[in-house]
């Protein structure tokens, strides 16, 4: 085997993994420098907010169209964004080798903070909005806050991942079993 085609394979096999951190809080770049990288803060936050985006997307619906009032509708929305945000996380680690149990305990330390934080911002824009919470589904107010919200809560989310995964919390528990 050519020694250069090898070291530059091995070489990239580092770069591949060098944003992620591990559990101690200390990012893998060569070992040296702590925190986490904004890349890897925006793929947990895009994972987190894909699953958010589903369960709230979905609790709107469904409270909207069954004619329900605001509280119960938002309630049922966070209820399904922390459902789908845990499901995405646990469907992973199962696939990666984890016990149920075990996949359960690594998508609440991953998950719990990131979803709160991002139902916090996401809900109190569309409540803030004026009129969005007695749009209807074919409102595009009723979208359009939604969407800002998600945007707004993606912003504000992405670097509270940042500093969770650089000290080892969060998406860094899941980095572990990848």
């Amino acid at each position: 085997m050519d020694r250069s085609t090898h070291h530059t394979g091995t070489a990239h096999h580092h770069a591949d993994h060098a944003d992620h951190a591990d559990l101690s809080g200390h990012a893998r770049r060569g070992g040296h420098a702590p925190g986490a990288s904004w890349s890897t803060a925006v793929r947990a936050t895009l994972h987190c907010l894909t699953g958010c985006a589903v369960g709230e997307i979905l609790g709107m619906v469904i409270g909207t169209a069954l004619l329900w009032d605001n509280v119960p509708t938002m309630l049922l929305a966070i209820a399904l964004a922390f459902l789908f945000g845990y499901s995405f996380t646990l469907v992973a680690v199962v696939r990666a080798g984890l016990s149920p149990k075990a996949a359960i305990k690594v998508a609440l330390a991953a998950d719990t903070v990131s979803i709160a934080v991002m139902e916090l911002v996401d809900n109190a824009i569309i409540a803030l909005t004026p009129g969005a919470m007695d749009a209807h589904l074919s409102d595009g107010l009723f979208w359009s806050a939604l969407l800002g919200g998600f945007a707004v809560a993606f912003l504000v989310t992405t670097p509270v991942n940042k500093w969770m995964i650089g000290r080892g919390k969060g998406h860094a528990v899941v980095h572990a079993h990848h």
